[in-house]
């Protein structure tokens, strides 16, 4: 929200230079973006009335002006701006001014003619771009005034950000209320009185929908002049708003807004036929708004409507058919009360916003709406004349928002502020900002007003307390804790240690939302029934993630885009999953998980590497180290994510702990991943989990070693040809490890050959060639009752 400090000033105006003001408004939570001046620096310039424009003599494009700047006498300037005529009044720089940019105005010759000054335009006086002709000051312009003093040039413009449950500070009062509270300064807000209605021309109002919408007011206004030009000090405070001055009803509805934070809306009177109606949609109506937009409203969106037509969608946007023009003599004005959940994310949806959905979807108080009006009939009848007729006023106080109390605990305040604040300076600091206080035994009951919507359990409470104390008076305190050395078990590894690993692996660490796009979930994960999200932060990021492939893999799509091939990204963070209908509490699992993808090429590009694409057994090795020294295994998995014949299932210890694989070609082509990425996904509990390093004797004696080539069935699992010769290995047998796989001549379409090398020895003895002979005999045999297994022989 943008506005002018000196319009701020006219509700309460501390004891603070601007730099000041805005610290404290920050500090408050009401956090200052921008402050900067209304004006560049610049002196000498005041208020001047041109008595004659004449042709200047010897120049066809200049004009020889004799001004009256309030000296005492007339001033000769020369002016080339085409738009310079007697009876203007216009900024003048006179002899000794200087000018944004340090450009000083000095008398001088111009075609042979003195000139002592300068008339000036927007762009030289820094205030605009318009350089066209002079800057045209009103006629009451009084002459001999300082330029600066004239137009309220020494001020700030500020811009704060506001969280989404401060909508009460989407106006000056909420400020000016803020401000007051914060330094004890005077609070003077606006007085509005009711205007006594001079005409009894009414129209009916009627509730369709009284949960979206349960206050309406309307009010006719009867001969007034569009015409009529808003007043200047109206147009300057809107405009340092970030709003264009328009006509002067449109304006004056803005300026209310602006002012109290209650969005109205001007409908032309003749334009209306009955009653006015609060309601939803029927089927195929629709409505051309302001913008020119023809939309046909959601059956959720509400709309304001006659007896015949739709006029606007309620709380956004007004109606074209309905608008006022230049020619509207009679005014319907409206003040309506919608609750948040009616309006929220409407306007998006038809990709637009405005300044009154901003305001309703956040929360616009409820008890202002009557008083909106008042103020703003005075406004109109006070510019543009006419005559009021009274407020006719629709309300259904049970669907209204209730105010409750909310029990404030001191003793509980305190220790989470860690300060030391008496019961009394409690009470005092919550009634600065209009909250009432009751005592309940120890504790207090705290009502917030009508247009406090963020403050519903005892944290809102402390929250404030911290803000009214000031975070700057919080002290800080040094923390305290034991030098003591703690344990550190050998038996885990913290989390940092595998970032470590994965980086020294060339991988690079992302961060992702743990809210995803359903489709995400669907394709990846295969999970028709995700984890929704009751009020996503974005249309795409609506269900949680129950796993963090399907993020990965939009890592490497944005990558894609922007021409990066070689991408090596991992995660470590949480995915979500239900609980089963068997499990004593229902709801969500919260499970930490470690991901991480390959895509590209192997290397990066270089003499001395052959150019090859990242491949399942690169990723594979890349696990392989993270858990070394202990073995990972792995059986054919499918995976809805991952290739069919290039996935699996890692397990360790006999568990399974996750996943490894080739993403799916269809999703590589649906998502445009290029080459197929290599992806891992395991449980960060294996991962952490670390075997503590046992002593064993290194043998001296030699080693022997012997090769099996045995012949199996194609749909037989190497890992399970290994588990059972490790089943009958005898304690000779350190390791048994597969080195070949071959299909081809010799071996039938339905067999296959793996061919594992088997190491024995002894630590106290060289093994004798029967005992290792024994061995072998064993493992074969054990391979053949087990498998079906048979020796290759010399003719395969």
């Amino acid at each position: 929200m943008q506005f002018s400090e000196q319009w701020l000033r006219t509700f309460v105006d501390p004891q603070l230079d601007s730099a000041e003001l805005g610290h404290l408004l920050t500090m408050a939570g009401l956090e200052v973006e921008e402050a900067v001046p209304v004006a560049p620096a610049f002196s000498g310039v005041v208020v001047a009335h041109i008595v004659e424009a004449e042709k200047h003599p010897n120049a066809d494009k200049l004009k020889l002006c004799k001004v009256d700047a309030g000296t005492g006498e007339l001033l000769q300037i020369v002016c080339g701006a085409p738009n310079a005529a007697a009876g203007m009044k216009v900024p003048c720089a006179k002899v000794g001014a200087v000018l944004p940019g340090d450009f000083a105005i000095k008398a001088a010759k111009l075609r042979g003619v003195e000139s002592f000054g300068m008339l000036c335009s927007a762009r030289e006086l820094g205030l605009s771009e318009d350089h066209a002709g002079l800057y045209v000051l009103p006629e009451d312009a009084v002459v001999g005034t300082d330029i600066r003093d004239h137009l309220g040039l020494d001020d700030t413009l500020f811009t704060i950000k506001l969280t989404p449950n401060r909508a009460d500070c989407l106006s000056l009062s909420g400020v000016a209320r803020e401000v007051a509270a914060l330094t004890g300064a005077p609070l003077h807000l606006a007085a509005i009185d009711a205007v006594t209605p001079t005409v009894d021309h009414r129209r009916a109002i009627v509730l369709d929908a009284p949960a979206a919408c349960p206050r309406y007011c309307g009010r006719i206004l009867k001969g007034v002049d569009a015409r009529a030009r808003t007043p200047e000090w109206m147009v300057r405070r809107l405009a340092r708003s970030g709003i264009r001055a328009i006509s002067a009803l449109v304006d004056v509805t803005n300026y209310v807004m602006l002012e109290l934070g209650q969005p109205l809306h001007a409908f032309d009177d003749a334009k209306l036929h009955g009653a006015i109606h609060v309601r939803l949609p029927q089927a195929g109506e629709q409505v051309v708004l302001l913008n020119e937009q023809s939309v046909t409203p959601a059956p959720d969106t509400l709309l304001i409507a006659d007896e015949t037509r739709p006029l606007a969608l309620a709380g956004i946007m007004g109606g074209e058919y309905s608008g006022i023009t230049l020619e509207t003599r009679d005014v319907f004005l409206e003040s309506a009360f919608f609750a948040p959940d009616a309006i929220a994310g409407r306007a998006r949806a038809h990709g637009f916003s405005s300044d009154a959905s901003h305001r309703y979807e956040r929360g616009v108080d409820f008890e202002l709406a009557r008083s909106a009006i008042e103020r703003a009939t005075r406004l109109i009848l006070d510019i543009c004349g006419g005559e009021a007729g009274p407020v006719e006023e629709a309300i259904v106080r049970a669907a209204l928002p209730v105010r409750a109390a909310v029990r404030l605990r001191p003793a509980r305040a305190r220790r989470v502020l860690g300060i030391t604040l008496t019961d009394d300076a409690i009470c005092v600091l919550l009634q600065r900002v209009h909250l009432q206080v009751a005592r309940a035994g120890e504790d207090f009951l705290v009502t917030p007003p009508s247009w406090r919507f963020d403050i519903e359990i005892e944290e809102d409470l402390i929250e404030e307390l911290a803000r009214l104390h000031g975070y700057d008076n919080i002290p800080a305190v040094a923390p305290q804790g034991s030098l003591m050395m703690l344990p550190s078990s050998e038996h885990s590894r913290p989390v940092w240690a595998l970032r470590h690993l994965m980086a020294a692996r060339g991988y690079q660490e992302v961060v992702n939302f743990a809210f995803v796009e359903e489709a995400w979930e669907r394709d990846f994960c295969a999970n028709e029934n995700p984890i929704r999200l009751a009020n996503p932060i974005a249309s795409q990021l609506s269900v949680m993630r129950s796993s963090l492939i399907p993020g990965l893999a939009g890592n490497l799509a944005t990558n894609r885009k922007r021409q990066i091939d070689r991408v090596r990204v991992f995660e470590v963070a949480r995915v979500f999953e239900r609980k089963a209908d068997g499990e004593p509490v229902r709801g969500f699992h919260q499970v930490m998980s470690l991901a991480a993808l390959a895509a590209g090429p192997a290397v990066a590009e270089q003499w001395g590497e052959t150019a090859r694409n990242v491949d399942f057994y690169d990723i594979k090795g890349d696990l392989e180290a993270l858990f070394a020294p202990r073995r990972l295994e792995f059986e054919r998995l499918s995976h809805p994510a991952l290739h069919p014949g290039r996935a699996a299932t890692v397990r360790l210890d006999g568990h399974s702990i996750g996943v490894v694989g080739e993403l799916h070609p269809v999703w590589v082509q649906r998502y445009d991943l290029g080459s197929a990425p290599v992806v891992f996904e395991v449980a960060l509990d294996a991962a952490l989990a670390a075997r503590v390093p046992a002593y064993a004797e290194v043998s001296r004696m030699p080693a022997v070693i012997r090769d099996l080539a045995l012949v199996v069935g194609v749909e037989v699992a190497a890992a399970r040809v290994v588990e059972v010769l490790k089943s009958a290995a005898p304690a000779i047998v350190h390791e048994i490890a597969l080195f070949d796989v071959y299909h081809g001549k010799g071996i039938d379409p339905d067999k296959k050959s793996l061919a594992f090398r088997v190491l024995m020895q002894d630590t106290q003895r060289t093994l004798e060639e029967a005992e290792v002979e024994a061995a072998v005999s064993a493992l074969v045999g054990q391979a053949e009752s087990q498998l079906g297994a048979r020796l290759r022989g010399a003719g395969d």
